[in-house]
């Protein structure tokens, strides 16, 4: 009985760590490759706005961060930088700044939902008919699955 409950124990162990790893490497393992740098900063001329993910925020982990130059044109978002891979990223704008997901939660009804970010060492998003980046000061990204807050930059 004892060897069969350290048995049990020990295989459910390393489920539970080959199901959290495969979490993990999913999104990295299926992602779309990212724009080349020549891309990024062709897309990003013109830019109206521009801030820094920093990885030193306060709802920023080792497995939740983002770094780099974030660019917003009329017409578009790019990231030159790298994202913390991870599952079902959205890319959101909010007219305040946060840096915390307790911060997040409360105007997520409020947050203009741009599109899904796929890439994790930069991306461009179109944004949606309508919508005006100036009406705006945050563009923040989030993952929906498990309710993280990823990072944040303050472009006005």
């Amino acid at each position: 009985m004892r060897r069969f409950i350290l048995l049990a124990v020990t295989h459910g162990g390393a489920l539970a760590v080959g199901f959290a790893l495969g979490i993990y490497m999913l999104p990295i393992l299926t992602a779309p490759k990212s724009p080349d740098a020549g891309v990024l900063s062709e897309q990003a001329q013109g830019a109206s706005f521009t801030a820094d993910f920093t990885r030193d925020l306060r709802g920023s982990d080792f497995l939740h961060w983002g770094e780099g130059k974030v660019s917003l044109t009329p017409t578009r978002i790019v990231h030159e930088g790298k994202l913390a891979p991870g599952p079902d990223y959205k890319l959101y704008l909010l007219d305040r700044f946060v840096e915390h997901e307790e911060e997040f939660l409360p105007i997520k009804a409020s947050a203009r939902l741009i599109g899904d970010v796929k890439s994790f060492s930069g991306f461009v998003l179109d944004l949606p008919p309508g919508v005006d980046p100036a009406a705006y000061t945050t563009v923040l990204i989030w993952c929906e699955s498990f309710s993280e807050f990823i990072t944040a930059a303050r472009y006005r």
